[in-house]
């Protein structure tokens, strides 16, 4: 088995995309998964690109995949590495895939000066110990919220005018 990870290219799109709806199943939300091609290539590719990829290839098939973004600590003043998903395909876990994925966005900040990798794991998945065995800290003293749909559009529509 030859495996190397590299950035995602414009060719990956639809492997990758065909991984995130496959991650949406893993994950019990296939109801929730709705990107498409041109979604995710105008966001990796696009004008102005604000989110990043890499993927794992075994033997020159795409078999895993990162998709981040930057984020920033206003208590560290630097940006920092959000990971929106990781996920490598199930027959494909246990060979190190996700801990050199993991790893390649580790260098990403200490070559970038950044001061975070930060992740959302759901509790009941059992790469909790995996990610705990890196020395990965589980924030559990905070909850995540989130605005989707109706009440996203509701909240908009009180927004004040913003001066430029």
């Amino acid at each position: 088995m030859e495996s190397r990870i590299r950035r995602v290219r414009e060719s990956d799109v639809d492997t990758v995309v065909a991984l995130v709806h496959d991650l949406a199943e893993y994950e019990k939300a296939p109801h929730e998964c709705h990107l498409t091609s041109d979604q995710l290539h105008r966001a990796l590719f696009g004008e102005d690109p604000a989110l990043y990829g890499h993927v794992a290839e075994v033997d020159g098939e795409v078999v895993g995949f990162t998709l981040w973004f930057l984020n920033f600590s206003t208590w560290r003043g630097v940006h920092g590495i959000y990971l929106e998903d990781l996920y490598v395909r199930p027959e494909m876990r246990g060979r190190g895939l996700g801990k050199e994925l993991l790893a390649t966005l580790a260098k990403e900040c200490v070559d970038r000066g950044y001061a975070r990798l930060e992740w959302w794991v759901l509790n009941w998945n059992p790469a909790t110990e995996f990610y705990k065995s890196l020395g990965a800290q589980p924030m559990d003293e905070w909850t995540v919220y989130r605005l989707t749909d109706q009440p996203l559009t509701a909240l908009a529509s009180e927004a004040p005018g913003v001066a430029d």
